[in-house]
């Protein structure tokens, strides 16, 4: 998890479960999510999610170890590109023993949502940005 420089720890419950009683696929990229506002509302300052000026433009997950209802799973999480107007983030999600459990890569463009157009990431957010890289 070094290499991951924001992390998040969430508890699996019962909702995330599905009939095969693991956590479901499709809820990784809630946890990715919760990790990804968390990270952005830090970064920015700001308290809500409807104050981060980003768009998703892509989500992938590669399921690596099942997880089960009261783990505790750590949700690492880094900067692994930056661009002009998008920046990408990787994901790391690990069992408390240590187990591998998913990995995952999502793409933000920065977006004016007034206009509806992506902006240019400014400056003071690339600098930011670089810090977790």
């Amino acid at each position: 998890m070094s290499n991951y420089p924001f992390s998040i720890d969430i508890e699996v419950i019962f909702r995330d479960i599905d009939s095969f009683t693991h956590v479901n696929n499709a809820v990784y990229f809630t946890y990715f999510e919760t990790a990804r506002i968390k990270f952005m509302a830090h970064l920015l300052g700001v308290e809500g999610a409807n104050e981060i000026p980003l768009i998703l433009a892509e989500a992938q997950c590669s399921y690596r170890s099942p997880a089960y209802m009261g783990e505790i799973l750590t949700v690492g999480m880094r900067v692994s590109h930056v661009g002009n107007k998008s920046f990408h983030l990787a994901y790391e999600v690990v069992a408390a023993d240590g187990r591998l459990v998913a990995e995952g890569r999502t793409v933000q463009v920065m977006y004016d949502y007034h206009t509806s157009h992506s902006v240019t990431i400014p400056e003071e957010v690339r600098v930011r940005l670089s810090d977790y890289c």
